[in-house]
């Protein structure tokens, strides 16, 4: 089994009405008949049209992939829940975001947006610091294509009080490094509490390799993917949720030029093929799923890298970066599939989520799916990334589309939008009172019978 990445340009039309399924149709028109897409982004949008690039599996068993239902169905809701105020904040990985695109550095942000709702439904590329995860307590930690799923209508989210965490770990050729994950499980058994059933050591590894697309986002390349599988399908009775950590290859000047304050590499390269496992994962087996990457030599681990960019300091001062991901999988949802939009009142589904939160320019499938869901999207112009696409090209209806400049009025609109508060009321000058005079609309085609009626009576 293999993952790779893409690229497919989708000729541009200019009725963009029903976009969700005109990508979809083209994507799968692209792709060959044995390839899965797990993984979506559209980079730019221009007068050639979607310049979009696919996360793409293949080799999956026959039996298996007819049984994966496609990324791009959607189940629309007919109403929205308004019991509780839901958001989704989402950052997109690999796509070298200003603010939560580099190690956990938009934890503060998840925190800013947490107290501005009931519930924060956010994934881990926002909160994970390495060593470090400031998960607010009303916050969901959820892999980024179970958001998308959510988003589209096809599962729903179930609170759990705690997970079992199996951890499945690289065999190292320095045994230090898989001792120090196994020591990173144990502390999370002893400070957290987390239930961990076992740890399972892979002398056949996946092999992961960093890569950069041609639109600056980080991609990459696996191969052997059914080795990690297996492993899944074997213990699959002793786990709810499960946590990797494995090599990942990339150039060795990587390392030290992205710490480097003077390198011009804005992109986490390791950020982007991780999250093409978890999508993976998550998809193949409906179980929360997140990554860590493994140092890849005591060299690397000891390199002497200063004092760095603050929103990169926590890789800085950890080893495994692991407890991030164990913390954040602890109290990880359930992912339930197959259920009704207007099911148990326990569940969570696209009908509880109340706005979606997103850097300016990202279009991907949370982005499509809120525009054909009615869910408002607020996009943060000053985080800014690699994406180029124009929000206010997309026929979002009136009052679903709100561009603001940073976090903090985002937080405003959030807050606007749970009081039930037109936004433009709280803002001067205040626009004048829209009235329409209404006339009584003559009808010929009844007038002729009205007056043969009368005529037959005289």
């Amino acid at each position: 089994m293999q993952l790779v990445e893409k690229e497919i340009l989708i000729p541009a039309r200019d009725n963009q009405d029903g976009l969700l399924e005109y990508l979809g149709q083209a994507v799968a028109a692209g792709l060959n008949g044995d390839e899965i897409p797990v993984r979506v982004a559209v980079t730019r949008t221009d007068s050639e049209g979607y310049h979009c690039e696919v996360g793409i599996l293949s080799g999956v068993d026959h039996s298996k992939a007819e049984s994966i239902e496609s990324m791009f169905d959607l189940r629309r809701r007919e109403y929205e829940n308004n019991q509780d105020f839901n958001a989704a904040l989402l950052v997109p990985t690999g796509i070298g975001a200003e603010i939560g695109g580099h190690s956990g550095d938009a934890g503060a942000v998840a925190r800013l947006m947490a107290a501005s709702c009931d519930n924060l439904i956010t994934h881990p590329n926002v909160v994970n610091a390495a060593d470090i995860n400031e998960l607010p307590e009303n916050g969901l930690y959820v892999e980024g294509s179970v958001i998308s799923r959510l988003m589209m209508g096809t599962v729903g989210l179930q609170k759990v009080r705690s997970n079992r965490v199996m951890m499945i770990v690289d065999q190292h050729t320095d045994k230090m490094f898989h001792e120090l994950s196994i020591n990173s499980a144990s502390a999370a058994r002893a400070a957290l509490g987390l239930d961990c059933p076992l740890v399972v050591k892979m002398e056949d590894r996946i092999l992961m390799r960093a890569l950069f697309s041609k639109s600056g986002r980080a991609v990459g390349q696996i191969e052997f993917l059914e080795y990690l599988c297996e492993v899944l399908e074997e213990h699959r009775s002793e786990y709810d949720a499960v946590a990797l950590t494995s090599l990942i290859s990339v150039p060795e000047r990587f390392h030290s030029d992205y710490f480097d304050k003077d390198s011009d590499m804005a992109v986490n390269p390791w950020g982007g093929v991780e999250a093409m496992l978890t999508h993976a994962i998550s998809m193949l087996f409906n179980v929360p799923s997140a990554h860590s990457p493994m140092m890849t030599s005591s060299e690397v681990m000891n390199l002497d890298v200063g004092i760095v960019d603050p929103r990169k300091s926590a890789e800085a001062v950890s080893s495994t970066y692991l407890h991030c991901i164990l913390k954040g999988l602890h109290r990880s949802p359930r992912v339930v599939p197959d259920i009704p939009i207007h099911g148990d009142p326990g569940l969570l589904t696209v009908a509880n989520v109340s706005c979606l939160v997103i850097p300016d320019g990202c279009v991907g499938l949370p982005t499509l799916a809120a525009l054909e869901q009615g869910i408002p999207v607020i996009a943060v112009k000053e985080n800014k990334n690699c994406m180029r696409n124009r929000l206010e090209d997309l026929p979002f209806a009136p009052g679903k589309l709100f561009i603001v400049e940073n976090y903090l009025e985002a937080a405003g609109i959030m807050t606007a939008l749970r009081a039930g508060v037109a936004v433009d009321t709280v803002r001067r000058p205040l626009a004048d009172t829209v009235v329409v005079n209404a006339r009584r609309q003559h009808h010929t085609e009844f007038a002729p019978a009205a007056t043969e009626e009368r005529t037959s009576r005289v």
